[in-house]
């Protein structure tokens, strides 16, 4: 089985390529997937033909306990068949349906096959939660299919419609998944069955919500407005999703569930009512349609309502007639759908009123169309016959819903008299519609589906017994197909049916009006719109009141609501019990003391330079803190860290004004200061709540010594980014990367990644007098921009401050520092040596694109951490490489030393992105502008006095 779907996966990658190179001829090969499917399937009949299941089970996710556990029985055999054999069939015909070159074609095949795969997975899936994964991707495949004409507003539509209500019913039917999983202590649905489930409430909740994912998959009421609405799609995708495979979805998990789930309280009033409601409904819209595909897409909702209520009935019996109509209906109503497409191909129209007298100029087509419409009206000998007759035995007890039964297959018998006189009948004093030649491709498969259901017909008995092991789960069964069922109630039930469908398709004149006027007040469209629209609307109310565009607005709700949730919740239950000491040491209160001081005086500080370096207080005083609590390593990051973020502030605070607005009153700044409090006061009690309720020891226990056994090396901080956790510190620089890529985009118009920066011309007379210069950025820059004590300092620190990162990066591993903390130290001498000479400095400091520094610095972390694979371990785990060099000996070497020059690049990178971003560019913005700082442009050196 896993087989089948890898075989279905790699197809569908492989369709965009082959309909390059033969066009839309490609679905010939490509059909051959989902025929492997139908024949290996038809192999295996003998395997579950006596009530036997194939069992396969693969590790998917052990440590949740999750396994891919795949299960072939009577019911996946049958669908199995169903959508192998007319996933083919269909994909035969589009070769021919689908125009040469037009757009669209790759997609279509690709995802056409990806469906097929992922309805396989469904029917395979012995696991709830594989089951919903299946679930989820044949809605998303359904989308694509369905909004294949891009171009087309209408597909678009129906597209984002089919997806919305079916994403809907999906997300509630996982809820129930989990709820019935979590109670039973199992997922697997091989197992519910021998599992004793919860009672009262919370069963008959998750119950629901699952017969809601399964209602709306099959278009059953109330959900019934997408399926005709998506009709928009192609007529392949109608034949297969809306005939035979999708939508049989949702029937399908009835009948999976019914076994387990038929007993319980609102299951069988829920299936019933739907059911019946949406079959009569489904009909009668059926017979005002003029279009002959939606003709068939109201047939198709009304036989699924009859399939929704007869399989999810839970008795042997109707088990048995449900599974049979199952396979009728898609044999038939996928054969209908592909005859539509031929007429609509060939004559560029579906509506009845149109066509006229197809059946001289096709009278094979004619036929094909005639088996067809008969099994879906139920005329002997075909197995729509066979199968309506079961359900009319399976309720010859339930006078009432027989009643409805009737009512609703005179319907559909007067719906199909329809569509053949729609679609082949001649008009009075209308020539024949010419058709023109049918190409094979496209008449082979609806001829085959229908001759099925003609030859299935009279081997009803050997289909009994195929099905029997199914319907046997449910209980005893008292009939059985039968092609000829003798004189009983079933059969007289069936003339009346036609006769009625007759009379009624003969009344159609006279009925007309009141076919127009008795209709529901609201069609399931307009009540879609109605809660579409408004969602939308409150959406944009409640935007309005709370999107201001003010930011200290936003914070101050989020604040807000994390006091007042997490926090009334702690004040309610009060879940500390433990007692803990206020401080370790003397210096700890002083500390805090300083940093609750800068706190209180940042929020009410009316300058912009002054709030950001109380911020930046309180940023040192963590670091402090750190300090006494011993650990240097992230004092170290949290001092690195403050100092760089008081420079990027200053480079941002040049563009706004020196004092912050004059709307925050007093009022106003004490509201800020008790949020302020109150939101200090909830994360504290969450983080001693947090730390009292652990019940076994922590994990971090055991990091010093993996640190030194598999990480060989002491600074266990260093050593847990670097390996530990070294997948995740790979994907936080693949953010951070990501992030500044997207922040500097944002500021530069040119490329990141580009030519080296042109070198400075300058006209300095220590450069004619061949003295070098260094620091040449300087004599650039205005008199009155210059600071020849910051140039003096830039000078005699900058290279100590390169060798000093160097150094941390070398001996991060045993000693506080790292590739983070090295990064730091050379980004602030980088800021140094922009602030001390401005950006043509900044040019000279680093002539690299950012963008290549911090793809290297990935590259170079991803790459390193593979060496270890090359000794015969994990990928980013520490490895100890033993070496000798003449001179120095013997000494080793750790491959994580690699991940952290990775690092070590991408912090680099970050800051130049930062100072070419929020400086080199806004001192270009500014000079453009006229103004720098005081007001004075930079001018050009050759132009100074």
């Amino acid at each position: 089985m896993l087989v089948l779907l890898i075989l279905h996966l790699v197809a569908a990658l492989a369709a965009p390529l082959l309909v390059r190179r033969w066009g839309p001829r490609a679905c010939y090969p490509l059909a051959l997937v989902p025929a492997a499917a139908f024949g290996w399937a038809l192999v295996r009949t003998p395997a579950v033909a006596d009530g036997g299941a194939l069992v396969e089970t693969y590790p998917w996710i052990p440590r949740l306990g999750l396994n891919l556990d795949l299960r072939m029985t009577t019911l996946s055999w049958l669908m199995t068949l169903l959508i192998g054999g007319v996933g083919a069939l269909v994909l035969l015909y589009s070769g021919r349906y689908f125009p040469a070159g037009a757009a669209g074609n790759a997609r279509y095949a690709a995802v056409m096959v990806a469906f097929a795969g992922a309805m396989l997975g469904l029917v395979f899936a012995d696991d709830l939660l594989l089951l919903y994964t299946c679930w989820e991707l044949t809605t998303v495949f359904s989308y694509l299919l369905i909004g294949h004409s891009t171009e087309r507003r209408s597909s678009r539509w129906a597209a984002a419609q089919a997806l919305t209500v079916t994403t809907f019913g999906g997300l509630a039917m996982l809820v129930g998944f989990i709820m019935l999983g979590h109670h039973a202590g199992t997922y697997r649905l091989s197992e519910l069955a021998g599992r004793p489930l919860p009672g009262g409430a919370y069963l008959i909740t998750a119950v629901l919500l699952i017969l809601l994912g399964a209602l709306s998959k099959s278009a059953v009421l109330p959900f019934t407005s997408w399926l005709p609405v998506a009709m928009a799609a192609p007529t392949p995708v109608s034949a297969y999703l809306h005939a035979a495979a999708m939508v049989k979805a949702g029937i399908y998990l009835l009948g999976l569930l019914a076994p387990v789930l038929a007993l319980v309280g609102p299951w069988r009033p829920v299936v019933l009512a739907a059911g019946l409601a949406t079959m009569v409904a489904g009909g009668w819209a059926a017979l005002r349609q003029t279009d002959l595909k939606l003709l068939l897409a109201y047939g198709t909702v009304s036989q699924l309502g009859l399939l929704a209520a007869v399989v999810g009935t839970g008795t042997g019996d109707a088990a048995l007639a449900g599974v049979a109509m199952l396979l009728a209906h898609a044999l038939f109503k996928a054969a209908l759908f592909l005859v539509v497409g031929v007429i609509d191909h060939g004559t560029g129209t579906r509506d009845l009123r149109e066509l006229s007298g197809l059946w001289r100029t096709t009278p094979v087509l004619a036929v094909v169309a005639l088996l067809a419409a008969a099994s879906m009206a139920g005329l002997p000998p075909l197995l729509g016959f066979v199968a309506k007759e079961a359900i009319f035995a399976a309720f010859t007890g339930q006078p009432l819903l027989l009643a409805v039964l009737v009512v609703g297959t005179v319907l559909t018998v007067a719906y199909s008299i329809r569509f053949l006189w729609g679609a082949f009948g001649t008009r009075p004093g209308r020539a024949p519609t010419e058709l023109g030649r049918v190409a094979v491709p496209m008449l082979v498969p609806p001829a085959l589906l229908a001759v099925a259901g003609m030859v299935a017909g009279p081997a009803a008995d050997e289909l009994d017994r195929l099905l029997r092991p199914y319907a046997e789960l449910l209980g005893p069964t008292h009939s059985q197909l039968a092609f000829w069922p003798g004189l009983h109630l079933p059969l007289g039930l069936s003339a009346l049916t036609l006769a009625g469908g007759a009379v009624l398709f003969a009344l159609r004149g006279p009925l007309a009006p009141v076919l127009s006027r008795l209709r529901s007040p609201v069609t399931g469209l307009q009540g879609y719109e109605w809660i579409t629209h408004r969602f939308d609307q409150a959406a944009v109310d409640i935007t309005s009141v709370t999107q201001r565009g003010s930011l200290p607005q936003y914070l101050g709700v989020i604040l807000i609501v994390l006091a007042a949730a997490p926090g009334g919740t702690l004040l309610a239950v009060r879940p500390w019990e433990q007692s803990f000491a206020l401080w370790g040491s003397p210096a700890q209160p002083v500390v805090l003391l300083v940093i609750s001081v800068a706190a209180l005086l940042a929020v009410g500080a009316t300058r912009r330079l002054t709030a950001m370096l109380l911020v930046g207080m309180t940023g040192y005083g963590t670091a402090m803190l750190f300090v006494l609590h011993g650990a240097p390593d992230l004092a170290l990051t949290q001092f690195l860290v403050e100092t760089v973020t008081i420079a990027v502030f200053v480079l941002v605070l040049r563009r706004l004004p020196e004092r912050f607005s004059v709307r925050p009153l007093r009022l106003s700044r004490w509201l800020r200061r008790g949020i302020g409090l109150a939101v200090g006061a909830t994360v504290a009690g969450l983080a001693v709540t947090t730390a009292g309720a652990r019940q076994e020891p922590s994990i971090a226990e055991q990091f010093p010594a993996l640190a030194a056994e598999q990480g060989h090396g002491r600074n266990v901080v260093n050593v847990t980014l670097v390996d530990i956790r070294a997948w995740d510190t790979l994907g936080e620089l693949t953010v951070l990367v990501a992030a500044a890529t997207g922040v500097a985009s944002l500021v530069f118009v040119r490329s990141r990644t580009g030519p080296r920066p042109r070198r400075l011309e300058t006209y300095d007379r220590d450069t004619f007098t061949g003295r070098p210069v260094w620091l040449r950025g300087g004599t650039t820059l205005h008199e009155r921009h210059r600071s020849i004590v910051l140039e003096v300092i830039t000078r005699l620190v900058f290279h100590t401050a390169v060798l000093f990162s160097f150094f941390l990066v070398f001996s991060g591993h045993n000693a506080p520092g790292g590739g983070f903390a090295g990064g730091l130290v050379a980004s602030l001498a980088l800021t140094m040596r922009y602030l001390a000479g401005g950006r043509q400095e900044l040019a000279e400091a680093a002539p690299v694109g950012a963008g290549t520094v911090l793809g290297t610095g990935l590259a170079i972390a991803a790459g390193g951490g593979l060496l270890a694979v090359l000794t015969g371990a994990a990928p980013l785990s520490s490895t100890r490489i033993d070496l000798w060099l003449p001179l120095i000996g013997d000494f080793y070497l750790i491959t994580s030393l690699f991940f952290d020059i990775g690092v070590y690049l991408v912090v680099i990178g970050l800051a130049l992105d930062v100072l070419r971003s929020l400086g080199a560019e806004v001192d270009r913005h500014i000079e453009a502008g006229g103004r720098a700082g005081d007001g004075l442009a930079d001018e050009p050196p050759g132009e100074r006095g």
